[in-house]
């Protein structure tokens, strides 16, 4: 990496979180270097950082010096780094010892000259991940566009939405991906086949009845790694190996993907004590995080899902969550579209229109 490159991911302590994250993008390592008028490294913000910063609900203008702050007291207070010249495999064991996915390397004056990252010495974070697409749906609010064809197959552009979804599973390393089937199960078996032709490895699990969005994994072995499960109408950007970096570093028995939704009251919103009013809010607007359809299991979470009988998710993160397992939220700040309506289903063609599907 050269210099050009360090310089380009560094940032001063003024930098709004906004302007962090665009150069977070810029530079595609999932970190930023925060240096000082001397350009010493003071601190990092990663793409980790960012999330919980998202979940913390924190305004896109705070300055970068008040996500530092959220770590004193951590043992990531200050960066973990390592001089320059630093043996490979010392590097790799310093990544490893901190559970850190980033080392920076640093000249003898504490600034910034190279970065070292976990995916130096490993393969991507989602790489070797099975995948679960729920694809078994009738997409009854899509009629009459589902009438005689399942909803995963509806083209997008000049594709069916489920290989562009493949492709995205392909593209983040996960090769092995099994399909839920149901509704007009042929036509999505017949078009994919063994998944070859898509550089994947396809497997269908085929109910015999509607079993809900969690229901078919119940019908397969309880698995011996981490699985990826997604709702098989989603269309999205959202950087699989970042999620599995999460799911990891806060040791999450299950991590559910989650989009940002606002929600516009129409009138003004009156907060009562008994008889006294309190507080009036004219048209208040509640920021929420909804369920977005993408998940991360553990194995031990199989055995909260029963054999063949109906069963959704959110069944099962609230029985996870009873049985008192480590449950995460990990919040898509990507471009994300779930295609459950008419409209929805518009919006994909005009991003399709425009190239940013395939982007």
């Amino acid at each position: 990496m050269t210099q050009v490159q360090i310089d380009q991911m560094c940032v001063d302590d003024t930098y709004s979180l906004e302007r962090a994250i665009a150069r977070m993008d810029e530079g595609r390592r999932g970190i930023v270097l925060v240096i000082d008028a001397g350009r010493r490294l003071v601190g990092t913000i990663t793409d980790g950082d960012v999330r919980r910063a998202i979940l913390a609900k924190t305004k896109m203008d705070t300055p970068v010096r008040d996500l530092l702050l959220r770590k004193a007291g951590t043992e990531f207070e200050r960066p973990i780094t390592a001089p320059e010249g630093t043996d490979p495999q010392v590097c790799f064991q310093l990544i490893q010892s901190h559970r850190v996915t980033h080392l920076p390397l640093i000249d003898d004056q504490g600034r910034p000259v190279g970065l070292v990252t976990q995916e130096d010495f490993l393969p991507h974070a989602a790489a070797g991940l099975q995948a679960f697409v729920m694809a078994g749906g009738a997409g009854a609010r899509l009629m009459p566009l589902t009438q005689d064809m399942p909803k995963p197959m509806l083209p997008i552009g000049d594709r069916p939405l489920m290989e562009i979804l493949i492709s995205r599973l392909r593209e983040a390393g996960i090769r092995r991906v099994n399909v839920s089937l149901n509704y007009k199960a042929d036509q999505i078996s017949n078009h994919f086949g063994d998944g070859a032709r898509f550089g994947v490895d396809l497997s269908y699990v085929t109910e015999d009845r509607p079993l809900g969005t969690a229901g078919a994994l119940g019908l397969v072995e309880t698995p011996k790694d981490t699985v990826l499960v997604i709702n098989g109408d989603i269309l999205t950007h959202v950087d699989f190996g970042a999620m599995v970096s999460f799911h990891r570093e806060h040791r999450a028995d299950l991590t559910m993907a989650l989009r940002q939704y606002d929600v516009e009251v129409r009138y003004g919103v009156v907060e009562c004590s008994g008889a006294r009013i309190e507080a009036l809010r004219e048209k208040p607007v509640f920021n929420l995080f909804v369920n977005a359809g993408i998940y991360l299991l553990e194995p031990i979470v199989y055995q909260y899902i029963p054999n063949g009988t109906r069963f959704d998710m959110t069944d099962l993160v609230q029985k996870v969550m009873d049985a008192g397992c480590n449950v995460c939220g990990f919040p898509i700040r990507e471009y994300w579209l779930d295609i459950g309506q008419r409209q929805d289903y518009d919006l994909a063609q005009q991003y399709a229109a425009d190239g940013s599907v395939s982007k």
